[in-house]
């Protein structure tokens, strides 16, 4: 499958003559969205992740953020929800106690609503993690803001224990044209199919760090971690493609094989064992001649997978129902059927929830309900897939879902403009 379109130069309105410098040429990739529509939020707000203001700590069903420009991308992060608009600009909200909100919030209650990031250039993606956030301009160059964590606490951005408040623009010189995030370590995918992790490399998240220094970089200091560097792959690889689960990375090769590493200690990953991988690992679980793999996300232990037919799949832990297996299903170790949907064209993992956005418009989901992110109502767990109702999604498509620690985000369109 074709993941990303380079822009020939007469198409971006170059001549022979002008603009020699072509890296600044503008990067496509499938995964930008390009559908303004309106936010929804729901689930546990108590740290302004929602965006409604100090009074409104938790929604029950799906309401509106006013936000003053059409959205194209929502991102939740542990505590924290990014927007992309259609003029390329991006706003914040929730918690900022680490930089995620890339912005100054010194003004009480200012978190809890939409603020802007001052970034003078047009962004084309975003993506958050529990204390972070990065975007990708169109012309493929990577910011971030905020800070990773490990178990032990912050160990900084791209400094050693320096976090960054505001925007910082990540030094790698090939154009990015697709970045993921997990809880706390960043995926950039190049133009050229290369692929460069940052961040914390305790479970084995970043591909590129051996054991003996996962923890903080070893004897060659955190700088191993937080300076991006490329994944090596025994075999040259082009890599079109890469998701995130909280502590694992997926990546997609232009031959349609997935490769997958960090941890697997209830097969998130799809390997055999639940061994943490260090170093990528062609997962042979994946392989099937019938089917391309398109899209996949991850929980905290749980895996969420996407085919180019629409359907859905999962695998890793079952507790609490995230797997939409039923109530009788085990822990998996192959990506298994999740039946009860519509064909899908979108995924997305919570902590420990779940959720599919259909071709049609309608987003189901299932898992832990102690947090309110399913949209039912209730707090009880859900075994299979339930379809999302309210008000908010009457005579609405939804075009995107993504989901943090404790709460949920919706992106959504009136029927009759889409």
């Amino acid at each position: 499958m074709s993941s990303k379109k380079t822009l020939s130069k007469r198409k971006l309105g170059y001549t022979p003559d002008e603009n020699k410098d072509f890296k600044k040429a503008k990067v496509v990739h499938q995964s930008h969205g390009k559908e303004p529509g309106q936010v929804l939020v729901l689930g546990q707000g108590d740290v302004g992740q929602l965006g409604l203001g100090e009074d409104i700590m938790e929604r029950k069903k799906p309401a509106p953020v006013t936000l003053p420009e059409g959205v194209v991308q929502v991102a939740a992060g542990g505590m924290h929800t990014v927007c992309l608009t259609d003029t390329g600009s991006i706003y914040t909200f929730g918690c900022n106690d680490d930089g995620a909100l890339g912005r100054d919030t010194s003004e009480e209650g200012s978190e809890m609503v939409p603020g802007k990031v001052v970034l003078e250039e047009n962004v084309v993606q975003v993506s958050a993690g529990d204390s972070h956030t990065a975007a990708v301009t169109a012309d493929g160059t990577v910011y971030i803001w905020g800070s990773f964590r490990d178990n032990s606490g912050v160990i900084g951005l791209l400094e050693p224990m320096k976090t960054c408040t505001l925007p910082v623009k990540v030094a790698i010189l090939d154009p990015v044209v697709k970045i993921a995030s997990g809880n706390d370590h960043l995926v950039m995918v190049t133009e050229g199919g290369d692929l460069y992790t940052s961040g914390c490399g305790e479970q084995g998240q970043l591909g590129r760090v051996p054991e003996q220094f996962s923890n903080r970089g070893g004897r060659k200091g955190l700088s191993r971690l937080l300076v991006p560097q490329m994944v090596k792959v025994r075999r040259k690889v082009h890599f079109t493609d890469a998701f995130c689960g909280a502590y694992c990375t997926f990546a997609l090769s232009q031959e349609g094989h997935v490769f997958g590493f960090g941890l697997s200690n209830y097969h998130q990953l799809g390997t055999k064992n639940i061994t943490t991988c260090f170093a990528p690992v062609k997962l042979t679980c994946f392989k099937n001649s019938t089917t391309s793999w398109m899209v996949f996300s991850g929980g905290q232990h749980h895996t969420l997978c996407l085919d180019a037919e629409g359907n859905v799949y999962s695998l890793g832990r079952s507790e609490y129902g995230r797997l939409g297996l039923g109530q009788e299903a085990e822990e998996k170790s192959d990506p298994t059927l999740v039946s009860g949907l519509e064909p899908a064209n979108g995924v997305t993992c919570g902590a420990s929830v779940s959720f599919a956005v259909t071709k049609d418009g309608c987003v189901y989901a299932w898992g832990m309900g102690t947090n309110l992110q399913l949209g039912t109502g209730r707090e009880e767990d859900e075994w299979t897939p339930v379809k999302m109702v309210g008000r908010e999604l009457e005579n609405r498509v939804v075009l995107m879902a993504s989901s943090g620690g404790q709460h949920t985000v919706l992106l959504v369109k009136d029927k009759q403009e889409s």
